[in-house]
């Protein structure tokens, strides 16, 4: 199957930006069709083939998954990030990046708690692990250099997607270097947890600084059916100031006759500055 791009790859000095939940693999005779992952693997590789992120923060990956997308990207393409749990094993958070643009410098995966450093653990009410890949580059076309953060925050505790979001401003504040965020925050516009991430002069939304936007500003959690965009988005990319957005989009479409995701993926177009130079 084949598919347009929404945005397709970019030359330098830009880069293209994506999150993407791309729902975990469930297996079973109880799984709705819409949901096996045999009918959505080749929908999203045709996508990501598409579209060639030189950034994609992809959330509920499984490690087969994890592998699936980076087979769909290419061989120029790498990722940090592994499962959530204590043995490294279940859904992550993986950052896959193109190799041949991007210099990987540094990475760590952390536990969003209080106990940042020991795998697995929970905190603020949140009912399963959830974890933080940060991973700092150096742009091979540019030379600046930058950090990117990839999240999934807790879908059943408000106390915890704030916290979380908090914890990811406060590290975007102690450092010198651009910087890039995605996630599935399971928060939607002018809550909590949004407002704890830009609420400060160190993060802005990517949709909001966008010079242009591509599309409406569908509401990412479809769950398999035709976006509408009544209540607004949870999933986000957000920059800092001195990171210029130069087009956003939501893509809404189907693919081979389906969704890839029960998530729609959410793109931009930036173009490092000042901090990274």
């Amino acid at each position: 199957m084949s598919v347009t791009p929404l945005i397709g790859p970019v030359e330098a000095p830009d880069l293209h930006v994506v999150s993407y939940n791309i729902r975990r693999r469930f297996t079973g005779p109880l799984v709705r069709p819409a949901d096996r992952w045999r009918l959505r693997r080749p929908r999203l590789t045709a996508l990501l083939q598409a579209e060639r992120p030189t950034l994609l923060g992809a959330q509920e990956a499984m490690p087969d998954q994890a592998t699936a997308v980076r087979d769909a990207l290419g061989p120029r393409y790498r990722f940090v990030g592994h499962g959530r749990d204590a043995n490294g094993r279940g859904e992550g958070c993986p950052l896959f990046f193109d190799g041949e643009r991007l210099e990987l410098l540094d990475w760590r995966q952390t536990a969003l708690s209080t106990q940042p450093d020991v795998p697995g653990s929970r905190s603020w009410g949140a009912m399963l692990p959830r974890v933080l890949v940060t991973a700092s580059f150096r742009d091979r076309a540019t030379d600046v250099r930058f950090i990117a953060l990839n999240t999934h925050l807790d879908v059943f505790s408000p106390r915890a997607r704030a916290a979380g979001a908090r914890h990811i401003r406060e590290l975007v504040e102690d450092q010198e270097l651009p910087a890039i965020v995605t996630g599935d925050f399971n928060a939607r516009p002018g809550s909590a947890p949004l407002l704890e991430l830009f609420g400060g002069d160190d993060l802005v939304d990517a949709w909001d600084a966008a010079a242009e936007r591509e599309t409406p500003e569908w509401d990412t959690y479809a769950g398999y059916r035709r976006p509408h965009v009544r209540r607004g988005r949870i999933d986000w990319i957000g920059v800092s100031p001195d990171v210029r957005v130069l087009r956003a989009a939501i893509d809404p479409r189907p693919v081979g006759g389906g969704w890839p995701s029960d998530h729609l993926p959410v793109h931009a177009v930036v173009r490092m500055g000042g901090r990274g130079a």
